[in-house]
């Protein structure tokens, strides 16, 4: 599949974040070869005037204006938001390793979030920032379901990647997200895994637009006895499966002494935020 490559100038590579726990938000790119079937980004083409389906597009960004450090000090900035910062055209144009080397100047917490293992390829370069935090999203260990949901590293490279950063001193973060109903088993990706990751992150998912009909089909063709529970959750709003999980989240965590984070209800922790 061919990929339409575009350069795109912007003003400013940072923006303001409406996520609950950044000020600051940096998107290297426009678009995500890594097509997640689930992914929410895709409201993005509503503003960028893209035709192509989501996934067959990426435009780098191209910036004159240096990041402002001033700004940033005492602030936290989330890497990346509404694509992914190592998708594989990371490797050609390294904008993101261009954003990271302005950025070992600046006094900022900064998060990157990836799913793709080509971070390991700046670690000289994360090794250098104050206050970071590499998250990479890991919501199951099936090989079959993780392919049909996305492009992106495969989850043995994931679970290699979080290894060698949390060897290499990184605070690692493993992004349980999104969390499918019924076949995210949290717990075995844990036990897999709690070695070498300092905390976990827990997102529940959400169907909206597009792509929610896509997933329902999905789930009826490859895991119809959960197709009734989906529409369950999906149609009706009905919150009792996501209130039990974040109960059984906090009981296992709490008994095994993990530490972590949920992000079960972001429109109301935006709205808190605001």
């Amino acid at each position: 599949m061919n990929i339409v490559e575009r350069e795109i100038v912007t003003k400013d590579l940072i923006t303001k974040s409406n996520l609950p726990a950044s000020d600051y938000v940096i998107n290297p790119y426009v678009g995500c070869p890594h097509a997640c079937k689930y992914c929410y980004a895709r409201f993005m083409k509503r503003f960028t005037g893209h035709t192509e389906e989501w996934g067959n597009f990426i435009d780098i960004k191209r910036c004159d204006k240096p990041i402002s450090v001033k700004k940033l000090c005492h602030k936290s900035v989330f890497i990346s938001s509404v694509t992914d910062c190592y998708n594989p055209f990371e490797a050609k144009y390294q904008i993101t390793r261009t954003i990271l080397n302005q950025l070992k100047q600046a006094d900022c917490l900064i998060t990157i979030s990836t799913k793709s293992d080509l971070i390991l390829r700046d670690m000289d370069i994360l090794k250098e920032l104050k206050n970071l935090i590499v998250a990479i999203s890991i919501n199951t260990l099936d090989n079959s379901f993780q392919s049909d949901m996305d492009n992106a590293s495969s989850i043995a490279q994931r679970i290699a990647a979080l290894k060698e950063l949390r060897k290499q001193g990184i605070y690692t973060v493993l992004f349980m997200s999104p969390i499918f109903p019924y076949i995210t088993d949290f717990k075995a990706i844990i036990e897999a895994t709690a070695e070498f990751v300092c905390e976990y992150w827990f997102e529940n998912l959400n169907l909206r637009g597009n792509y929610k009909q896509d997933i329902l089909q999905y789930i009826s063709e490859k895991y119809h006895q959960y197709i009734s529970g989906y529409r369950e959750l999906y149609n009706t709003k009905d919150m009792g499966y996501w209130e039990q999980l974040s109960d059984d989240i906090d009981c296992y965590c709490s008994q095994k002494n993990i530490k972590y984070t949920k992000y079960f209800y972001h429109s109301l922790l935006v709205k808190e935020k605001r």
